[in-house]
């Protein structure tokens, strides 16, 4: 770039960048001066009398636009920010997702850590209930791991409970995630997911519409779930109550016509109303994760990002719980061991190839403890085992990080 290239590049960041940050000018009046002036430039440089003459801003809207061009503090935060390692984007730069222009209320600027979705790649939201229980967590998990492997990004809010268990487990599979956050990109919250919001820095992205330092406040988190769905091509809620914020998502996401689908859940279970509501008004039911294959769009871009052009619809899955035979009464996980040649990679990645297992008693029980919580005594009733055997095989399960105690005698698989 050359060095005028390269000072009108800075200018217009500064003019975006002061624009989107004048005190006290709502969203609406921003959008009607760029409808007006085409751009913050325009704006910046035009005469306070033209302004008034628009009759769009009030006297002290007016006041609050000269003292803004005067004050240094937010041409000092502008550099602050670069200096952080936050980057600032606008509608018409290079790096402002594409997908963003096509929905209502866009956000007319985004501060952000690491890189942003890439628009020619798939994405899918995967949202649900802070208050999850450990079915629907494994269940977030397991599906953004898969859809890591298969080269989908994933995108939540990198709240508590769902969001965080989706964000963990596309990076279990090295895969890239998106946090779109209700507050500054410089403030995590809740605090719990420090960790998680670290890693997420370095190796994913952390985006928000809100200004630097911005804390967080409930109003501004529902605001922010259309850039969640804005940034994805599906919509896939794992666990909502009836009147959850992820439904403010689906909202947004059939608004924009992007494609919503639902992990079903137990009748009568509060947190499984809202999607089992969602079920009963049409939306798509996903229980596997080669499930998001049957989205066109998403096929369509795994195709065209691949390079893969011979789809195949057949696919069996990936077994999540085994099964007692009836011939022998043994456990083990089986599928149908299947040529990969003709089957794409990010298929292969799904349906990856399982030979039989010795029935041991650790293989047997293991088989027999799914996403939801077994007791201890169903499973003596499963196996067929004795007590001290299945006693022997969860202590192993469990330093194995294999499996884990949710209650008093009632144990889960982990998958993340």
């Amino acid at each position: 770039m050359s060095k005028n290239k390269a000072i009108s590049s800075y200018l217009e960041d500064y003019y975006w960048y002061w624009f989107c940050n004048i005190p006290r000018i709502g969203k609406t009046k921003l959008r009607q001066l760029l409808m007006v002036f085409e751009s913050p430039e325009h704006v910046y440089k035009a005469d306070v009398e033209v302004l008034r003459g628009l009759g769009l801003l009030s006297d002290k809207e007016l006041m609050y636009i000269s003292d803004s061009k005067k004050d240094n503090m937010i041409y000092e935060e502008f550099i602050s920010i670069r200096k952080k390692g936050i980057h600032f984007t606008y509608p018409g730069k290079e790096d402002y997702p594409q997908r963003l222009l096509h929905i209502y209320d866009y956000p007319l600027c985004l501060y952000y850590y690491g890189k942003l979705p890439d628009d020619n790649k798939p994405s899918v939201a995967i949202v649900g209930s802070r208050q999850n229980t450990t079915y629907g967590y494994n269940v977030a998990g397991v599906f953004a791991k898969s859809f890591a492997k298969m080269g989908i990004q994933v995108i939540s809010g990198l709240a508590r409970g769902i969001d965080g268990a989706a964000h963990m487990g596309a990076f279990k599979a090295d895969g890239y995630t998106c946090g779109v956050l209700g507050c500054g990109v410089d403030i995590c919250y809740p605090r719990q997911n420090i960790e998680l919001f670290t890693q997420m820095k370095e190796k994913g992205c952390i985006v928000s519409e809100y200004p630097v330092g911005t804390a967080p406040h409930a109003g501004q988190f529902p605001v922010r779930n259309r850039i969640i769905s804005g940034l994805s091509d599906v919509v896939i809620v794992v666990e909502a109550r009836k009147k959850s914020g992820s439904l403010i998502t689906v909202d947004a996401a059939l608004e924009q016509n992007k494609e919503v689908m639902v992990v079903p859940g137990r009748i009568g279970d509060s947190l499984s109303e809202g999607c089992n509501d969602l079920i009963k008004l049409g939306a798509a039911v996903i229980t596997r994760p080669e499930d998001i294959l049957d989205i066109e769009e998403i096929r369509r871009k795994l195709d065209d990002y691949r390079n893969i052009y011979d789809y195949k619809s057949s696919r069996s899955g990936e077994c999540y719980i085994g099964m007692k035979t009836e011939e022998n009464e043994t456990i083990c996980n089986k599928t149908e061991e299947k040529s990969t040649n003709s089957i794409p990679e990010y298929e292969q990645n799904v349906n990856s190839v399982h030979e039989f297992k010795l029935a041991t008693p650790k293989n047997m029980l293991y088989s027999c403890v799914d996403l939801y919580p077994v007791g201890l005594n169903e499973l003596i009733e499963k196996t067929g085992l004795s007590l001290q055997e299945i006693s022997n095989a969860l202590v192993e399960l469990e330093l194995e990080g294999k499996i884990e105690e949710v209650a008093d005698n009632c144990y889960a698989r982990i998958y993340v």
